[in-house]
């Protein structure tokens, strides 16, 4: 139980270093990150502030989700959040980066620990969740954002099925985000790369399928450019071979694409109204669908 919100928190452990979103009534004021990213042989830099809260802003599950900050630029949030990311680690879909996402984001003593590091080896899908959660996370404690201790166990991975709870939903075929993003309201998804902003979400699709046979990627979008005359997109994710990290492809390999932009994190307090399963997120392990379904069931155009 969270009790009474004396030591409520969400923990993300850097190393030995541990940021508390809702920490001890004398929790000091932190400053944190400075994120430096290379892109397209540039160097984008950002800095920021975050000043700690005191542990009443948890809340209660009663009480109203006030709005986000509107002053915060989420998309330089998230590549802000990069920092605070493992480097390497090697890239696996077997069982091992399974298990060690689950360790990485867990429900210990009635309060949600964030631990990147422990996420390694890792895969796609699960690296882009966890910045998402470390990114919420420190957005919490800067006092920019409240969710309550409910929205935070419904956000922790324990093995969900595709399809099933806000984890298993992120986690599935097709364009699961852009779906997720369009059943909360959360953000709005979109096909045109002339629209894309560094620090969107991006699915790609190495083949014509969506579903069962597809070959995809999950990233997070960070630059176009032109290299040796080639078009190539950068973006950050868990990448084959090794893990954590930027990588930079031909667009020529992108058989099609969607984005989904974080507006709305607040409406992240919806994910406990969800149903159990997705049944049209869970099928997609067993069948493929056309274009035309994916854009209906997910809230976006363009395929």
């Amino acid at each position: 139980m969270w009790g009474n919100g004396r030591e409520a928190g969400v923990r993300v452990e850097l190393g030995a270093r541990v940021l508390q979103v809702w920490g001890m009534r004398s929790s000091p004021i932190f400053a944190l990150f400075c994120c430096g990213i290379l892109l397209g042989g540039g160097l984008a830099t950002g800095c920021r502030t975050l000043k700690g809260k005191g542990a009443d802003q948890a809340g209660s599950e009663s009480k109203p989700i006030p709005m986000a900050a509107s002053n915060v630029d989420w998309n330089q949030a998230l590549i802000a959040a990069i920092e605070r990311m493992p480097i390497g680690g090697g890239y696996s879909g077997g069982a091992d980066a399974k298990a060690s996402l689950q360790t990485a984001v867990a429900w210990e003593e009635g309060k949600p620990a964030l631990r990147p590091r422990e996420a390694q080896p890792s895969f796609c899908s699960g690296a882009t969740y966890l910045l998402l959660l470390v990114t919420l996370a420190q957005e919490q404690r800067a006092g920019h954002l409240s969710l309550s201790p409910g929205v935070w166990r419904a956000l922790m991975v324990e093995g969900q099925e595709d399809g099933v709870g806000v984890w298993g939903r992120w986690n599935a075929n097709g364009p699961a985000v852009a779906r997720l993003f369009s059943e909360l309201g959360v953000g709005r998804s979109f096909t045109d790369w002339k629209e894309a902003k560094p620090g969107d979400f991006l699915k790609l699709f190495w083949n014509e399928s969506i579903g069962a046979s597809e070959k995809g990627h999950l990233v997070l979008y960070i630059d176009r450019s032109v290299v040796e005359g080639e078009d190539t997109v950068t973006f950050w994710s868990s990448n084959d071979p090794g893990g954590y990290g930027l990588k930079q492809v031909p667009m020529s390999q992108i058989k099609r694409s969607v984005f989904s932009r974080l507006e709305h994190p607040e409406r992240f307090s919806r994910v406990t109204s969800l149903s159990e399963r997705d049944s049209f997120l869970s099928d997609l392990l067993n069948k493929n669908v056309s274009p035309k379904q994916a854009e209906s069931a997910s809230g976006f155009k363009g395929w």
